[in-house]
């Protein structure tokens, strides 16, 4: 299995490191391997963003396999039992910065496609691959350009297939047909520096701000859904003070953030906490950062063809989740694309010794060429 075609790209592309928002040279190996299975090309490079769109077909229904070329920083090198971006096969995992997210899935589309392509030249629709070296980043210049650039054009996405680690403890035992929005809040509470020895003359944030943060902190947002977990409020940093031990601070900077259903909008989250602060007659300063919007993929068309490929292919009932972080499949759910996120177990993504299992990248390799089977032969 060590001479796969999966096992060849998988280290093909560890090897290069391709840390946020570099790509060193991944999206040029695809390209050259796309174009030899009559894909169309079309670099998108914006500001320190690489960007690929690939298209093999004119015509609709437009299956594309989404994903990214950047990783995340290795950290100490020294605590790698092997080299981040040496791949190295053990045991029967592939280690690697990359290898399971998300390296690997690209490696593993690449292959399906190629062969669902050799069994069927002429299929229905158009296969196209979006590819980012900016996830991992601020995501500004990656996908969501490239998603602008395309609606601008009247080019549009029907089914996306993200290969984010979405498994849990088996390949396909879930698989994630939307998420959670996301809004953080940065707020500056103002208060009076003073002496301590004399309260009377300052005004502290501290106090002020710890009754209406421990009301947001306690507060329910909402029931959540039959396809959502209720909205949830976290305390993400807060800082104050001056470092002596007799300053009253003059501000206390405050970050939380909501990961949110679709019982609540953004709009109504930032009305329920400012109503909040003006409660508790905060003089305050606060600034939003919405990350995302929830979105949700129903049954359908893609749903139902990934949970019958993963049935077929390994035996297994899926589980359609909407849990977990944020990815780049928001900002091709606001075309009206249909999308959900398959890859491998996400146990160690992030995490120094990153590794994938061999045998799963070849299996979701196999999984992938069965939904374009069911959606394009």
């Amino acid at each position: 299995m060590s001479d796969s075609p999966v096992y060849t790209l998988a280290c093909d592309l560890i090897r290069r490191p391709s840390v946020t928002p570099e790509d060193a040279g991944c999206q040029q190996m695809m390209a050259d391997y796309l174009s030899r299975l009559g894909f169309t090309i079309e670099p998108m490079i914006f500001h320190d963003t690489t960007n690929l769109w690939a298209r093999r077909g004119t015509e609709g229904p437009v299956f594309c396999f989404a994903g990214h070329t950047d990783v995340v920083p290795p950290g100490p090198l020294e605590k790698w039992h092997t080299p981040p971006f040496e791949p190295t096969l053990r045991d029967g995992y592939l280690y690697g910065r990359g290898a399971a997210d998300m390296k690997g899935s690209i490696a593993a589309m690449m292959v399906a496609v190629e062969r669902f392509i050799n069994a069927h030249p002429d299929h229905q629709g158009s296969i196209a691959f979006l590819i980012t070296s900016d996830e991992e980043g601020p995501f500004i210049n990656g996908t969501p350009k490239v998603v602008d650039t395309l609606e601008a054009r009247g080019e549009k996405i029907t089914w996306c297939l993200v290969g984010e680690p979405s498994s849990t403890a088996l390949l396909g035992d879930v698989v994630k047909n939307g998420r959670r929005g996301s809004i953080t809040g940065d707020l500056k509470v103002i208060g009076i520096q003073g002496h301590v020895a004399y309260p009377h003359l300052g005004r502290n944030p501290i106090h002020q701000a710890a009754p209406a943060l421990a009301e947001l902190a306690a507060m329910q947002w909402d029931q959540g859904n039959a396809s959502f977990p209720p909205t949830s409020f976290q305390i993400a940093n807060i800082r104050g003070g001056t470092g002596a031990s007799n300053v009253i601070p003059g501000e206390l900077d405050v970050q939380f953030n909501f990961r949110f259903s679709t019982e609540l909008t953004a709009a109504q989250i930032k009305q329920q906490v400012v109503d909040i602060l003006d409660k508790h007659e905060l003089e305050y300063e606060i600034n939003w950062t919405l990350s995302g919007h929830p979105f949700l993929t129903a049954a359908g068309d893609l749903v139902d063809a990934t949970v019958a490929a993963i049935h077929s292919q390994t035996g297994r009932q899926t589980e359609l989740s909407t849990s977990g972080g944020t990815s780049d499949g928001r900002f091709i759910a606001r075309t009206g694309a249909q999308v959900i996120e398959l890859g491998p177990v996400n146990a160690t993504i992030h995490k120094l010794n990153e590794c994938v299992k061999l045998s799963d990248l070849e299996l979701l390799s196999d999984v992938y060429t069965d939904i374009l089977r069911r959606l394009l032969a």
